[in-house]
């Protein structure tokens, strides 16, 4: 069958992507060398640039890859930019099924869990959205963003349904390139995967979708020192008693002492002498640092708070 190279691109990567080309901080024009950028970048446009530069248009898939990858040889395009033409190409190719968490490995909380108990859970995952079921996990009911579970983990008034937003539900047999796609269109970040009887078969990220095309993303939540602080509000923020100090106060902009203690929670205890509980709270120049949970043997989470005077 005769492809032609155009609609091939057109079909697997410029639907998504005919703006400027940005994966987290990768500017696909950056790989490019210079004689051969082009002001506006598009990828139809270097395409055409490079099939100038051989004799035969591409009569299949294939063939476009070998051409793609001779010009990586040729040094006209970097191998970061014929790594991510590559993973374009076969989007189409692959389902949602194919790349998805199983349901086996989801983890899922139950809608009438109170949410100061699920700690734990947020911490051992390190996810950043969780999908909510009610009674059997095959009842999904939508999902949770775990930065607003923290938020309200010592507000005993707000319910775990209170914070559910809605789900996005997808077959197994969701082609990838039509799932970012859709992704982008309803700004949604994670997908439930159901089978072809209705129940839960796993779950797709959008991250899971454009490692496809980069490789492996590192986020936020990859790195555990990055994992203990979030914001909570203007000058406010949730911290996990754990952090290094250093950290912290890279973090937070402030000079907490580090010549004792290691960690946040460590240096609380010296300043209270006693092991914190619920509510205890000290000040460090502008900061306050209060203690919204504990256990019998240290504190686990902070809300600092910063004063503006």
């Amino acid at each position: 069958m005769y492809y032609n190279y155009k609609i091939l691109i057109s079909k697997n990567f410029l639907r998504f992507s005919s703006y400027e080309i940005k994966f987290g901080n990768i500017n696909v024009n950056d790989y490019i060398k210079p004689k051969y950028k082009i002001n506006k970048f598009s990828i139809k446009s270097m395409i055409e640039l490079l099939m100038s530069k051989f004799r035969h248009t591409p009569n299949n898939l294939d063939h476009l890859k070998k051409i793609l990858t001779a010009a990586n040889t040729k040094g006209i395009i970097d191998y970061d930019v014929l790594s991510i033409i590559d993973g374009s190409l076969v989007l189409s190719n692959k389902t949602s099924g194919e790349i998805m968490v199983p349901r086996s490995k989801m983890h899922m909380l139950e809608v009438s869990t109170p949410i100061s108990e699920m700690v734990s859970t947020i911490l051992e995952s390190t996810h950043s959205r969780f999908p909510i079921f009610e009674g059997e996990r095959d009842n999904v009911i939508g999902i949770v963003l775990a930065k607003e579970l923290l938020r309200y983990i010592s507000d005993p008034q707000i319910t775990l349904k209170s914070l559910i937003r809605s789900a996005f539900f997808i077959p197994e047999s969701k082609k990838l390139n039509i799932l970012l796609r859709e992704f982008r269109i309803s700004r949604n970040h994670m997908a439930i995967v159901i089978d072809e009887h209705g129940g839960i078969s796993g779950l797709v990220t959008m991250e899971d979708v454009l490692e496809q095309i980069v490789g492996n993303i590192e986020d936020e939540f990859d790195n555990t020192e990055n994992n203990s602080i979030f914001a909570d509000g203007p000058n406010q923020w949730i911290v996990m008693a754990s952090t290094d100090i250093n950290h912290f106060n890279d973090y937070i902009k402030t000079n907490l002492p580090n010549t004792e203690y290691d960690s946040v929670g460590g240096w609380l205890v010296g300043e209270l002498n006693k092991i914190p509980q619920c509510g205890d709270k000290s000040v460090y120049e502008d900061l306050q640092l209060e203690v919204i949970r504990a256990n019998a043997r240290k504190a686990l989470w902070l809300r600092v708070k910063r004063t503006i005077k």
